[in-house]
């Protein structure tokens, strides 16, 4: 997920003239070159922008802009973790500004995007059934569109994506341990009360003591599995696009045996959930120490996804790339990689950690 740089000038499809050639062309040998060496910049005038195309290509700008320079029926997947819509952090945000507004949280200290309004959800619905519809013409019939969520909002993600004319064919959830208590004590709101005694605000405290507010502590991030219709049969789909099929030799679970499941967890937790869940422990140095981006995923949890969604050589786009990590995924896998980010911060990231 990025924010929206707005010191960066609204782009146009002509900045990108690269994007009206990408193409699902069978790779040549010159798609093996070192990922290290390939640069973003703007091609001449009169060369052609990928003479030699790349497996990665990165570009800083609004994906709802840059989306439709993309050919139809061009992508075989979909993987990104949007804007959620929580508080102010919706597809407008940027990090200045929610950086600087001590006010924008119900209560200072907390996290921003806490603060619970019903409005939010049906802005991020709305927004990802105009996202949804923009990108349901450039996946291929069976493709996939992954999206990461979170739980009170998976289903305006879930039904933005159905509206648009994709199917909802399931849901997985990453689960982890690694996360802080939002529930919060009234225990200050009843200090402020202007209409009790001292008495009564000591008594009601401990009475409710335990009691927090409705906000339970979250260890599940679900993803939205949606696919665009396939033509006539999976078979048929497979024989022409190469898509709608998974890859069930993508084991999972501690050792590795166990079939793909809709439950992923990427550290050690139980005996249990380790024998079936279990992908694979990330490594403490794979984020990098200048990796400023709040929700990185783990660069097994993104592969995973990757193998079991497509197959090698497979153009993967991530519209909303942030530091990057579906990008690094595929270029690990072999995939091809096109990723959108609208924040200058994390599209320097991105290029790090990429090239």
């Amino acid at each position: 997920m990025g924010p929206k740089n707005p010191r960066k000038k609204k782009c146009d499809k002509s900045d990108h003239p690269e994007l009206s050639k990408i193409e699902n062309t069978e790779p040549t040998k010159d798609d093996n070159q070192d990922s290290s060496k390939i640069q973003n910049q703007e091609p001449s005038k009169n060369d052609n922008p990928f003479p030699q195309k790349p497996k990665i290509q990165l570009f800083e700008g609004d994906c709802m802009t840059l989306i439709d320079s993309l050919e139809n029926n061009s992508l075989d997947c979909i993987i990104t973790d949007p804007p959620y819509f929580t508080d102010k952090l919706d597809h407008k945000w940027n990090s200045e500004k929610i950086a600087d507004d001590t006010k924008n949280s119900h209560i200072q200290h907390l996290p921003k995007g806490m603060k619970f309004d019903k409005k939010q959800v049906k802005d991020l619905q709305t927004f990802y059934k105009d996202l949804s519809a923009k990108l349901i013409t450039k996946l291929k019939p069976g493709g996939y569109f992954l999206s990461f969520s979170s739980p009170r909002l998976y289903h305006a993600i879930a039904m933005g994506c159905d509206e648009a004319g994709f199917e909802v064919r399931d849901m997985m959830n990453w689960i982890y341990t690694q996360t802080m208590p939002k529930g919060m004590s009234i225990s200050h709101l009843i200090d402020k009360n202007k209409d009790m005694t001292p008495e009564e605000k000591s008594h009601m405290k401990e009475e409710y003591k335990d009691h927090k507010t409705p906000m339970i502590r979250s260890c599940a991030e679900p993803i939205c599995i949606a696919m665009k219709p396939i033509e006539t049969s999976f078979l048929e789909n497979e024989k022409k696009y190469k898509t709608g099929l998974l890859d069930f030799s993508q084991k999972v679970g501690e050792e590795a045996d166990k079939v793909p499941i809709n439950v992923m967890t990427t550290q050690y937790m139980d005996p249990i959930y380790d024998k079936h869940f279990f992908i694979n422990k990330p490594s403490k140095d794979e984020k990098g120490d200048y990796n400023s981006h709040p929700t990185v995923k783990p660069i097994a949890l993104m592969e995973h996804l990757v193998k079991l969604f497509t197959k090698p050589d497979a153009i993967v786009l991530d519209p909303f790339s942030g530091s990057g990590t579906t990008l690094v995924a595929c270029k690990n896998t072999g995939r091809r990689a096109i990723g959108f980010e609208m924040n200058n911060e994390y599209y320097e990231i991105c290029k790090k950690r990429l090239f």
